[in-house]
């Protein structure tokens, strides 16, 4: 009854024949960007100050940290007495 139904001789699938035309791959259109030699600058003079910020707040940071583990050895000292 929902047995599919074959054809009697198949028929073999046509011959392609490879053109020229098969072979080249299409070319995809890609917007033209431009990047001038200042805005590459830019970028890299942004880049190193934002790294040297970056590095002056970690110093900061962990000076910080020492003088309170400092004054906070100190203190506990001042307590005990």
């Amino acid at each position: 009854m929902f047995l599919p139904k074959y054809p009697d001789s198949p028929t073999p699938p046509p011959a392609h024949v490879h053109t020229l035309a098969d072979q080249v791959p299409a070319r995809r259109l890609a917007p033209q960007i431009s990047v001038s030699t200042g805005a590459v600058a830019a970028v890299l003079v942004g880049g190193v100050v934002l790294t040297a910020l970056l590095a002056a707040v970690a110093v900061t940071a962990v000076s910080v940290a020492v003088a309170a583990v400092v004054l906070r050895s100190l203190l506990r000292d001042q307590h005990r007495r």
